[in-house]
């Protein structure tokens, strides 16, 4: 099948918006961010790519009779980290990503 000049258009630009999304991934892999919960007693920082690269926990609310509570705490500051990380990326990648194809990456 052949398409008229404007396909020819359409392959470049898909082509170009490729190339920006890889470039834009690897910068984001290494952005950080780092996110507090748990009023602060929690810490972690994360990447673009969702990887926990430091955690701290505040010695302040380790109960060794409440192992459960701790990690609850664990969970939810895990979750909200990877969140934010998600909507960071999200957020940026939208800038070249028409919105008609969000979807597909």
């Amino acid at each position: 099948m052949k398409f008229p000049n404007n396909g020819k258009n359409l392959m470049a630009q898909a082509q170009k918006m490729q190339a920006e999304m890889k470039n834009l991934q690897a910068k984001l892999a290494e952005r950080e961010m780092d996110v507090a919960s748990a009023g602060g007693r929690i810490k972690i920082r994360i990447n673009g790519k969702q990887e926990i690269l430091a955690f701290e926990i505040s010695k302040e609310i380790i109960d060794p009779n409440d192992p459960a509570m701790l990690s609850d705490l664990i969970k939810v500051a895990v979750n909200e980290a990877v969140g934010q990380s998600q909507k960071m990326v999200a957020s940026e990648m939208s800038k070249i990503v028409p919105p008609c194809m969000a979807g597909m990456f």
